[in-house]
């Protein structure tokens, strides 16, 4: 288990735990009273601290190398009944993107994502959750199939952004996320957008036009990373906690600007220590939304999402 700055209290307790446990296990000694009395501490202790979390800390753990991936929700949504499918027809298949079909429960449904890797050399391979144009070609691809045949989709949001290189530019990467916008509006299909860790910029608005847009707990969702925004306003990264609280872009902030039609709570102490918790409360929650979309007709899906855009950033002086 990783630790954060901020779970140090917790590492502390639990290392005296599993000691108290392993004394237990090699002496045969009776420590079930203060193993118990440990790990009320330990629950009292993680609720002291994630019920007042700071916006940077929620960036600590939306980033947590423990945290679950898409594939990981995708086989836990799915049971392993999932077919990946593959490129964009015209430049290559972007590993950083993945999709394809799925049947969670009674739902078959078209699964679309970004792929951070769960090691080095798949963080590589994956590029980091970075996708290219030919990515976001690639969903668009799968988003079109999904309308031919009446599949709604769901969108996994987890990337630091859309690939930077000079390639990408090359290679259209402004015009591939903006077709994704225009042509999202105008899907007939339901669709269904999940932040599940980081949500940033065009990277993930590439996926993120829905009919219902979730952020789990401890994610974030900004036009840019804190640390980015630091390097701007004041040269120095050393900025990034003010810059996290000043963007506005925890779940509970894009809520309450109605920028997101809701928030989907994590296990106590986040998701990277409970996966099935967190598989479990995102699975709720599509198929929470999923049959009351599935009942609209698609003029009146495809009015209401556009209105719901179009209202956000509406004011009168």
């Amino acid at each position: 288990m990783n630790y954060l700055d901020f779970e140090e209290p917790i590492q502390k307790l639990e290392s005296e735990l599993a000691n108290l446990r392993e004394t237990a296990a090699s002496t045969g000694t009776d420590l079930i009273p203060a193993i118990t009395e440990i790990e009320e501490r330990i629950k009292e202790k993680t609720h002291e601290i994630f019920k007042s979390l700071s916006p940077w800390q929620r960036v600590q753990l939306s980033r947590h190398p423990d945290r679950p991936y898409t594939l990981a929700y995708i086989e836990a949504l799915t049971g392993g009944d999932f077919q990946e499918l593959h490129g964009d027809r015209n430049v290559k298949d972007d590993k950083a993107m993945i999709g394809g079909l799925g049947k969670i429960d009674a739902y078959n449904c078209m699964i679309i994502g970004q792929q951070k890797g769960i090691n080095t050399k798949m963080r590589q391979y994956r590029n980091f959750g970075m996708a290219n144009p030919e990515g976001y070609r690639k969903a668009l691809r799968l988003m079109k199939m999904a309308e031919k045949f009446g599949l709604p989709i769901i969108c996994l949001i987890d990337t630091p952004g859309a690939f930077p290189g000079l390639e990408a530019e090359e290679r259209g990467q402004g015009e591939a996320i903006a077709r994704n916008l225009i042509e999202m509006f105008q899907l007939t299909v339901p669709i269904i957008c999940i932040v599940i860790g980081e949500g940033a910029s065009g990277g993930a608005l590439g996926i993120g036009i829905g009919d219902r847009v979730l952020m789990l707990e401890n994610t974030w969702y900004s036009v840019i990373s804190p640390e980015s925004c630091s390097s701007i306003l004041w040269r120095t990264w050393d900025n990034k906690e003010q810059a996290a609280k000043a963007l506005k872009l925890t779940a509970e902030d894009m809520l309450g600007l109605k920028l997101i039609d809701g928030i989907i709570p994590e296990p106590l102490g986040g998701a990277h220590r409970n996966h099935q918790g967190a598989f479990d409360q995102v699975k709720k929650s599509i198929l929470t939304h999923l049959p009351k979309l599935l009942k609209l007709s698609p003029e009146k899906r495809i009015k209401e999402r556009i209105h719901k855009f179009e209202s956000m950033g509406v004011f009168n002086e």
